[in-house]
């Protein structure tokens, strides 16, 4: 009977996201995740490198995921709200993605695995801005990759520091997610929104800008 190479790799994801997520990569071995995903751990070094090798695959492979999940071509034609919303679900359903990215900052204290390749994934985000505030449907108010960073904390927070919300909230249930939700998507709208005009000096000008 044939090796079914493929399967093998998905259940090392898998087992490689579970604990990852939950130890962080220097709280894991690959004798664990190999065991977890019941495959000799060799299976994993030949597959993938080392541990910071899948712990950078799985990463990339979440950040893949994501991205076909919720996707964002141009806030020209889209709500950015709309989008906010999706995401706040998505981080809601698989919180797997914000512990990863947490222990990658605490893990890697200079640049990270795959940091290059990483840019584009945040950078489509950021030409989908840029295409709002073009079109005037996005405030040019705010620097487009600094209004992406603070769309996405404002959806994403909420699952990053569940203790956080339920002590400021009150305790997680479908009503107290619908309000969180709600107030997701109106934030994001009016963050967004066009027509303020700053005060002269009000906000410094990012080096290379014509405003």
């Amino acid at each position: 009977m044939a090796w079914d190479t493929e399967a093998t790799r998905r259940r090392i994801l898998a087992a490689a996201v579970a604990q990852f997520a939950e130890h962080g990569p220097d709280g894991t071995t690959i004798e664990r995740i190999a065991k977890v995903a019941g495959v000799n751990k060799e299976r994993i070094y030949n597959y993938f490198g080392g541990k910071r090798e899948l712990f950078a695959r799985v990463l990339r492979e979440e950040l893949a995921t994501v991205a076909q999940a919720v996707p964002a071509e141009s806030f020209a034609v889209e709500d950015i709200g709309d989008y906010a919303g999706r995401v706040y679900d998505y981080h809601r359903a698989h919180p797997q993605l914000g512990r990863l990215l947490r222990w990658e900052g605490l893990t890697f204290a200079a640049e990270v695995p795959d940091e290059e390749q990483r840019r584009e994934y945040y950078a489509y985000k950021t030409a989908a801005v840029t295409a709002g505030q073009r079109a005037g449907t996005v405030t040019d108010e705010l620097d487009a990759d600094h209004l992406t960073f603070l769309v996405l904390s404002l959806a994403g927070w909420w699952a990053a520091v569940p203790q956080v919300a339920r002590m400021i909230a009150g305790p997680e249930s479908e009503e107290e997610h619908a309000r969180r939700r709600a107030a997701v998507v109106a934030a994001a709208r009016r963050l967004a929104a066009p027509g303020v005009t700053p005060a002269a000096g009000s906000r410094p000008r990012r080096e290379g800008s014509s405003r």
